[in-house]
């Protein structure tokens, strides 16, 4: 993969998770220079280690709680060290919903976490990318953000932030030479989703990962993870409340 004559550079937020690092695995083999984030530093140097056995051009990691909103701006600092092409944000965290029911402060920390800490992030590269002139924003979302269950509300409540705050970023950067993407992916087998009830609709993490790089660079604007959550949620959409209310999903 090339742009410009030179190799990609690539930032991935959360590259430790299953999915993030599948992404990285293919713009690796393309000879991508990457730069990765991740609170765990064992993990971190492993996926790192990985990518360069599969061709990254240069590998750079950096600690990184995205609590620690502190710490946003130096490390999109370094990521524009040289032009960047790709940003991917894909960290997150699935919070207890019962917890969040009862403890009010578990429900802020899940709030903080899945959008504040991103639309800080988000903000910060959005000024950086409109600077350059050129570049992608690729943000994991999720499905859950299309309608609120009451099985994971404070999740969905979330993830439906994040997407309005790029629908907006989206018609914002459009004429700037700067692409946003939402990726919402649904039911992925990972170990954030391994306590839940097997999903027959559930996809791998290789699976996820193919899709999310296509949408990536095609530069779409929403992509559901895979295609067929795009139906699946216009259904659910589609529900009238007084009904929707009575179903346990």
């Amino acid at each position: 993969m090339e742009a410009e004559g030179r190799p990609r550079r690539v930032l991935i937020v959360g590259a430790t998770s299953a999915i993030a690092s599948e992404v990285a695995r293919r713009y690796a083999a393309g000879g991508a220079s990457l730069v990765l984030t991740g609170r765990n530093p064992a993990r971190l140097a492993a996926v790192g280690d990985d990518l360069r056995v599969r061709g990254a051009g240069s590998v750079e990691t950096e600690i990184l709680d995205l609590l620690d909103r502190g710490r946003h701006a130096a490390v999109v600092k370094r990521a524009f060290g040289g032009p960047l092409d790709v940003a991917l944000i894909a960290h997150g965290d699935l919070p207890d919903q019962q917890r969040c029911q009862t403890d009010p402060g578990e429900a802020a920390r899940a709030l903080e976490l899945n959008l504040v800490a991103t639309v800080e992030l988000l903000t910060l590269l959005a000024g950086e990318f409109q600077a350059q002139g050129s570049g992608t924003i690729a943000v994991v979302t999720s499905v859950a953000g299309d309608r609120g269950r009451q099985s994971n509300y404070v999740y969905g409540a979330a993830k439906a932030g994040v997407g309005v705050f790029l629908q907006g970023l989206r018609q914002r950067l459009r004429a700037t030479g700067v692409r946003v993407v939402t990726l919402k992916p649904g039911f992925v087998d990972t170990p954030m989703t391994a306590h839940l009830p097997p999903n027959p609709l559930a996809s791998s993490p290789q699976r996820a990962a193919r899709a999310i790089y296509r949408a990536i660079e095609s530069h779409r604007d929403v992509a559901y993870i895979p295609w067929f959550w795009r139906p699946v949620m216009a259904l659910i959409r589609a529900v009238p409340e007084s009904l929707f209310k009575r179903l346990r999903l």
